[in-house]
């Protein structure tokens, strides 16, 4: 199974993909789409769904991962952020894939082992468990994380019949 992750950000839109087979991660790629803080709302976002359909055309995942929006101080912030977010739902679902949803605590802990890991950790284990990754930038090694998180509670949650980890803790 290919699975692509996603770290969602206004500014940056982390995105990595890896393959699983079996309990074996292998990587295939990894990087960023940024946007120009200059411009429009609505022509950033148009660049980050541009950007995504691009990834997906050209390395056709099976299904992906987003990492979900935490509320931050700045209620604008949060609110940029859920837009961002919104893209990176949206366009890996008009390409027909299924889409997961996972917090930054479980990704953290399913990566590092904290749910309250450092950014430092989280990219320091994504290149101890994907050797060959090349995740130049923090936002690529985060969507490398949510990538290997949902491959590890992919079997979980297929084994109990669930659409997502809330619904298997129910």
């Amino acid at each position: 199974m290919r699975i692509i992750g996603l770290d969602p950000g206004l500014q940056h839109t982390g995105w990595g993909i890896i393959d699983q087979d079996g309990s074996r991660l292998s990587f295939v790629a990894a990087g960023r789409i940024s946007s120009i803080a200059s411009q429009p709302l609505a022509e950033r976002l148009v660049e980050i769904h541009t950007g995504l359909v691009a990834v997906i055309d050209a390395h056709q995942p099976d299904t992906a991962a987003v990492e979900e929006t935490f509320v931050n101080k700045n209620p604008t912030s949060t609110l940029k952020l859920g837009v961002a977010r919104g893209v990176a739902l949206l366009t890996p679902a008009l390409h027909k894939l299924k889409v997961y949803e996972y917090p930054a605590n479980l990704i953290k802990k399913s990566v590092v082992g904290a749910g309250h890991a450092g950014k430092e950790q989280v990219q320091m284990m994504v290149r101890v468990l994907l050797p060959a990754s090349q995740a130049e930038s923090p936002d690529a090694a985060d969507a490398l994380a949510v990538a290997i998180c949902h491959a590890h509670h992919m079997g979980t949650l297929n084994r109990w019949g669930a659409k997502d980890f809330r619904e298997a803790l129910r």
